[in-house]
């Protein structure tokens, strides 16, 4: 035991809260100056923390007197178990109160008991801390799910959901008329701690929301509402631009704006716009690509033959069809972390929905064929002044559409040109190889790097993304066989413009 003065060990146990020191700490710190061995038992009454010596088979024995001073009869009390000295003494005013129990051979001083007095004071403190600690992250963790859930729902295009989520306390982005997602690129480490900083008392980020991405640890997605009257307490889309300017490792891709409901396709283009930045000198682009083929085909035809297309689907569940939809863009394994589902039920619902449709999901034209149908069906619908239902045309003839032709030419034309040929022949030997990086070296006769290096430029060209979520492949596979169609029948626009009427497309 360490003979010193009072003051100078409650000197010592307040530099050890100064330095964060823990509850086992103290104890060890109030044992070595007064002798005596120390025990925290909690408001569950078992012991939390002791030091070393502690006889623990006195627990049992001190269960009545504890209960008195949890409950509040009590502040302190001393006994003698054997030849021991038991002080024991309650804190706080919340029940059950925790205890602190000295165990020594004879009575503490005065001096001794003070000190212990301070101890479980300080204990307690800490103890509040950890508490507040917990809770803080506890509703951290709860503000992050609900954030999103509310993206979420934005992403499937139900706006009400959203609301109907915040119960009461809505956020400003769902009383915006117009929203441009912002997708950024930064370490995921990094993620956590930008969304606490930006966090606001409501649990959101003034006028937006900062979600961590599911599936891809690197990306953090960020609805702002594109409208000045919804500034908040700092201009989101200002700040993360300003991220990008002092930390070399980022990237921010961002979308045009859109209606909140359609925050899926500003998603889709912040995600292209992001491959753009990764590839860009400033790590920084707004989308500026073409529109998808789904919204230029003629829309009659074009809803015609996916409903035919996908009408074996509607013998499965509805879940395989949710299921199917994302993993025709996003690996199994991502689909499995943006569900929350098992890989291997990921590939039980694909697996239903290639024997309802006869087709192989490994191939990258069947998923693009698959994606097109897809995207039809969610984004047109029907005319209910048509009464008369459009036969379904084969996609061989609906890609022929003057249409589709008109938007694939302009779409490969920046790796058609002089400089950028070489371009060309690879990304079309990768989707003839499957997206295989080694098989399509070996076809042109390149190496697997510069390969990839050919795919990363042609996504800054031509503004889609074909390595990270593989979304912008699937229109590189409809203009490849677009103009390799035109090639080998050349279409007359008369004749097209005879079958579907020029303003009957997708838009």
């Amino acid at each position: 035991m360490e003979v010193l003065g009072h003051g100078e060990g409650l000197d010592e146990l307040l530099r050890l809260v100064r330095r964060q020191g823990s509850p086992a700490e103290v104890l060890e710190l109030l044992g070595r100056r007064t002798g005596a061995n120390v025990a925290w038992i909690g408001r569950g009454g078992a012991i939390e923390t002791a030091t070393a010596g502690f006889p623990r088979r006195l627990a049992s024995a001190l269960t009545p007197q504890v209960e008195r001073l949890a409950g509040g009869r009590l502040a302190a009390a001393t006994t003698r178990v054997g030849e021991l000295e038991v002080r024991l003494e309650a804190f706080g005013a919340r029940e059950p109160r925790p205890v602190l129990v000295t165990v020594s051979a004879s009575a503490l001083s005065r001096e001794a008991a003070a000190l212990a007095s301070q101890a479980g004071g300080i204990v307690d403190l800490l103890s509040q801390a950890s508490e507040a600690d917990d809770g803080t992250r506890g509703y951290e963790a709860k503000a992050a799910q609900l954030r999103f859930a509310v993206l979420t729902a934005l992403l499937a295009g139900d706006v009400t959901m959203a609301r109907r989520m915040t119960t009461g306390d809505v956020p400003p982005i769902l009383n915006a008329e117009r929203v441009r997602v912002h997708l950024l690129h930064c370490t995921p480490a990094d993620r956590d701690r930008l969304t606490r900083t930006y966090l606001d008392p409501s649990g959101y980020h003034g006028p937006g929301l900062m979600v961590n991405c599911p599936v891809f640890r690197e990306q953090l997605i960020c609805p702002v509402a594109d409208d000045p009257e919804l500034g908040g307490r700092f201009r989101q889309g200002e700040v993360l631009r300003r991220l990008v300017r002092e930390n070399p490792g980022y990237a921010l891709g961002v979308s045009r704006p859109h209606p909140l409901a359609a925050t899926a396709e500003a998603y889709g283009e912040a995600v292209h716009a992001l491959a753009v930045a990764r590839n860009s000198p400033g790590r920084l682009a707004a989308y500026r690509g073409r529109p998808s083929l789904v919204h230029v085909l003629p829309r009659r035809a074009a809803l015609a033959w996916a409903r035919g297309y996908l009408e074996p689907l509607q013998a499965v569940p509805k879940p395989t069809v949710d299921v199917v939809r994302l993993a025709v863009t996003f690996s199994r394994s991502g689909v499995a972390r943006l569900l929350h589902l098992s890989r291997t039920t990921v590939t039980a619902h694909c697996r239903r929905a290639e024997e309802a449709l006869g087709i192989d999901l490994g191939e990258v034209r069947t998923r693009a064929t698959l994606d097109l149908a897809l995207s039809l069906t969610a984004t047109l619908q029907a005319d209910p002044s048509d009464t008369v239902q459009p036969v379904a045309p084969p996609l061989g003839e609906l890609l022929a559409a003057y249409s589709a032709t008109a938007w694939a030419e302009p779409f490969l034309r920046p790796l058609r040109d002089t400089q950028h040929r070489d371009l060309h022949l690879t990304v079309a030997a990768w989707i003839d190889a499957n997206t295989d990086a080694q098989r399509t070296a070996a076809q042109v006769g390149l190496s697997r790097n510069t390969v990839r290096a050919h795919l990363r430029a042609a996504e800054r060209l031509l503004n889609r993304d074909l390595l990270t979520t593989g979304s912008g492949i699937h229109d590189v596979v409809h203009a490849l066989r677009v103009t390799a169609a035109q090639r080998a029948h050349p279409p007359t626009e008369s004749g097209q413009r005879a079958q579907w009427s020029s303003t009957d497309v997708a838009s």
